[in-house]
């Protein structure tokens, strides 16, 4: 089963390189079950949600280069 990462706009190239490796890539106001976030910076509350029910990874990608988040979300799935 792939994983579901959902990625900020704005974060292409990080978008490609998921898809490249096998990840499902969504926005993150997309809804249901999202195993991991990328985003560009660790607003408060980003997504506008009141109330969270499923957790999951949220990884920022400030300063990081596609392989480094790649490697990030491979060794915390």
């Amino acid at each position: 089963m792939k994983r579901i990462i959902a990625v900020e706009d704005g974060l292409s190239n990080i978008k490609n390189a998921l898809e490249r490796v096998g990840y499902k890539v969504v926005s993150p106001d997309t809804g249901g079950k999202i195993d991991a976030t990328i985003v560009t910076g660790m607003d408060d509350n980003m997504m506008g949600m009141q109330d969270i029910k499923e957790r999951s990874i949220v990884l920022e990608a400030a300063g990081k280069t596609e392989d480094q988040i790649i490697d990030e979300l491979r060794n915390r799935l």
